[in-house]
């Protein structure tokens, strides 16, 4: 039963992980469990997977080798493999005609401690390298290098991205230069309205220059794990302007919902909270981005880190609504003492918007892409890349249009009808509860 629930853990993990593609070197120490999986890649009809296994030892003297190996499996395979394991048909993942088996330990020279295999990929698929280890309470310990690519016959070069983020490093490049042209546009809308110009739209600025970075070394990144299977130094710089980026852009949804700079000049003390609530969560969240980015989607800790990952986004998600509904609050409560009806509901509008385009851009960027990581076909795992990008593109757009620097007298003529109109219609948002 345990080894059954090990296996099935296996498979769920299998589910939620997003196929990757370098080359990775993971160390196994003292390892007893019965199925470690290592990496996931998407496979053309040339794919090919290059495995170089060294210091190999077992808690055991004498130990049946054949037992011991690793193989290539797909989703819809390891589910029928459990099948079969359940119904008995089979002790051993190895002995299933539906894995692909690469290694076995039994093809050892005898007195070695290391091998070298080259194996190609029969077959265009999305496929899972793991290691089986039918001998219950056999520690194994070992270093695993493995590199997956698929080989392109007519140009002969490799191609170390899996077959459905190969587009990625094109796409990222795209919408690094249409937010440099949002940024030209901002600066341009920034200097025509100077005089009206406050701090937060300068922070905008800011965001909108890290979030442009940030695509421009996520592009370089893939690029040079396209060509190379190692990103060579660009993740670093990618890390960084990512770390940034999410800190800057969720203080900006802060700092706009709660009026700050062009409705006040101050936060309140409840608002200074939030901030301090979410700078910090977001540095947690980074790291954890930062440790299952390294430790790929099966490294050891990386299924507590994605918990810990999505626990902390959770939070500074609802953190940041909550200024959003105390500025609703605050202008549906000063309508009713200023005698400024008409002026109170235009702002109530606008912030009663952000509130409804925040929450369905958190659900869309979370929820619904999540989603399609996990119904999309491995070929088209891009789809899921630029649904994120155009959806946080609508947002900045929206952000900067409805917030941008205006000439807007608070105090303009407004004649009898417009403000007795204007006052119904606040009687009747008291009906409107967040």
């Amino acid at each position: 039963m345990a080894a059954h629930f090990a296996l099935f853990t296996i498979t769920i993990t299998l589910l939620i992980a997003v196929a990757v593609a370098e080359i990775r070197s993971t160390q196994i120490r003292s390892d007893s469990r019965s199925t470690i999986p290592f990496d996931e890649f998407g496979y053309t009809h040339m794919g090919r997977l290059n495995l170089t296994v060294t210091d190999i030892s077992f808690s055991a003297q004498k130990t049946p080798l054949s037992q011991l190996g690793f193989f290539l499996c797909t989703l819809d395979a390891w589910v029928h493999v459990l099948e079969q394991l359940q119904e008995g048909e089979i002790h051993c993942p190895l002995e299933s005609n539906l894995m692909q088996k690469v290694f076995t330990f039994d093809q050892l020279e005898p007195s070695t401690r290391e091998f070298s295999t080259s194996f190609i990929v029969p077959d265009a698929n999305q496929f899972t390298l793991a290691f089986a280890n039918c001998m219950p309470n056999l520690e194994v310990s070992m270093n695993v290098h493995s590199v997956m690519y698929n080989f392109n016959p007519k140009t002969g070069e490799l191609d170390f991205l899996s077959t459905g983020k190969t587009a990625l490093p094109v796409i990222y490049l795209l919408f690094f230069i249409v937010y440099v042209l949002l940024g030209a546009v901002w600066i341009y809308t920034l200097y025509r309205k100077r005089l009206t110009v406050y701090k937060v739209h300068f922070f905008m600025l800011a965001v909108l220059i890290l979030k442009a970075l940030d695509l421009l070394c996520e592009a370089e990144d893939k690029s040079y794990i396209k060509r190379t299977g190692t990103a060579h130094g660009w993740d670093v710089l990618f890390y960084i302007f990512s770390f940034l980026k999410g800190i800057t852009l969720f203080t900006l949804i802060v700092l706009i919902g709660t009026g700050w700079s062009f409705v006040k000049p101050y936060l309140q003390d409840k608002e200074k909270k939030v901030l301090m609530i979410v700078i910090p969560l977001q540095v947690v969240a980074n790291v954890a981005q930062v440790v299952i980015d390294e430790t790929g989607p099966f490294g050891e800790s990386s299924y507590t880190w994605k918990q810990v990952f999505l626990l902390v986004d959770i939070v500074c998600c609802c953190a940041v609504l909550f200024p959003i509904m105390w500025s609703i609050k605050n202008l549906r409560e000063a309508a009713k003492t200023d005698g400024k009806a008409a002026v109170n509901l235009m702002k109530l509008t606008l912030f009663r918007q952000y509130y409804i385009i925040v929450v369905c851009y958190i659900y869309f960027t979370r929820v619904v892409v999540y989603g399609l990581e996990i119904i999309t076909s491995y070929r088209y795992q891009w789809t899921s890349v630029v649904a994120a990008e155009l959806a946080t593109l609508a947002f900045y757009v929206f952000t900067g249009y409805n917030f941008r620097p205006k000439v807007h007298n608070p105090y303009f003529a407004i004649d009898d009808e417009e403000e007795e109109a204007a006052s119904e219609a606040l009687k009747l948002e008291d009906e409107f509860e967040l």
